[in-house]
């Protein structure tokens, strides 16, 4: 993409970002330091929509950004708003050290709310990843099976599960395979999220079976450290204007399940940085509309949660992005004078 392409691309997106209206070649000609015309603000505009940066909702309305215009935006042009003095230290009395671990996470996931007038959220710290060593998977009566899980920390956990119907013997040594053969060594919340992965791709009915078996057996186990705490929905009525309602009810709906929340969220374990999903990028249909910026934080320099912001795929990115980093600052400071 040239140069006029990238001012054009920004001008557009900071504009639509800030008023959510489309935006028209005649008002990037017009912001445009360059003596440009209309005529040719519309060519780079047509352009830039073939290339899949941007869309029309009407002929006549404008363009707005799609998920890959965002995408360059975020990574290319993107200028990011510092968080000014008076923020900083209220950041500092409201993450202090001498409070304890819950309402330190509390703290911080309103605050993430505050400062962007969007969603919060802060997964609880899990520590001493535990990972699987062994599973074995035996039928009982009543639509009931025995699980044995062998894992890192020297535990043995003997749980039962219900399931839909009975499965034979044969049934279930082809899950305690499959686990055996392809998780033995990870984590089980990884472990977790890749099986809720497996079971929205393979449609097989046997394989379906298989997935759904071992998925139920990892829920109790990582029952403990899949919690997290989120704050503001109420800021989303401000951008009813952007949102349908069928959109909200689809995102309250996985806030109350919190599972997919928490997959996504999960990634940021496993990356270094700032991680952002916009819009589709996530792979969960209910979150497909909105983006989420968030960013790992620590205790003793091991990485034990996330936390970060959710909203709409046109939220003001270079705010949410230092409010999202200077926060992890202040938590994994705190957390690290307070852990024991």
């Amino acid at each position: 993409m040239n140069l006029r392409a990238q001012q054009v691309l920004k001008i557009l997106v900071e504009h639509y970002i800030q008023h959510g209206s489309p935006v028209s070649s005649k008002l990037i000609a017009e912001e445009l330091s360059l003596n440009v015309s209309s005529a040719t603000v519309r060519n780079i505009l047509s352009e830039l929509e073939e290339a899949g940066y941007l869309t029309s909702l009407h002929t006549s309305s404008g363009r707005v950004p799609t998920g890959l215009g965002y995408r360059f935006f975020v990574e290319t042009l993107l200028t990011i708003k510092p968080l000014d003095g008076e923020e900083v230290q209220e950041l500092s009395r409201k993450l202090a050290p001498d409070l304890t671990t819950s309402d330190l996470l509390q703290s911080a996931s309103s605050i993430l709310s505050s400062l962007t007038h969007l969603i919060g959220v802060v997964t609880f710290p899990r520590r001493n990843r535990i990972e699987l060593r062994q599973i074995e998977f035996l039928p009982l009566s009543n639509h009931r099976i025995l699980v044995i899980l062998v894992l890192s920390n020297r535990e043995v956990q003997n749980r039962i599960i219900y399931t839909e119907r009975d499965h034979t013997l044969s049934e279930l040594q082809q899950v305690t395979n499959y686990l055996n053969t392809h998780y033995l060594g990870k984590e089980l919340l990884v472990i977790r999220r890749e099986l809720f992965a497996a079971m929205r791709k393979d449609q097989a009915i046997m394989m379906q079976m298989a997935l759904e078996v071992a998925s139920r057996a990892f829920e109790s186990a990582t029952e403990e450290t899949k919690a997290c705490l989120i704050v503001g929905q109420d800021h989303l009525v401000s951008h009813a204007k952007d949102i349908d309602l069928k959109q909200l009810q689809t995102l309250f709906s996985a806030f109350t399940e919190k599972q997919e929340i928490l997959n996504l969220l999960d990634h940021a374990l496993e990356a270094e940085g700032m991680q952002i999903f916009i819009g589709k990028e996530s792979g969960y249909a209910a979150l497909s509309d909105w983006s989420l910026v968030a960013k790992a934080y620590s205790i003793d320099g091991e990485i034990v949660g996330t936390l970060g912001v959710i909203g709409p795929t046109r939220m003001p990115y270079n705010r949410v992005i230092s409010a999202v980093g200077v926060t992890e600052q202040f938590l994994s400071a705190a957390l690290n004078q307070t852990s024991p």
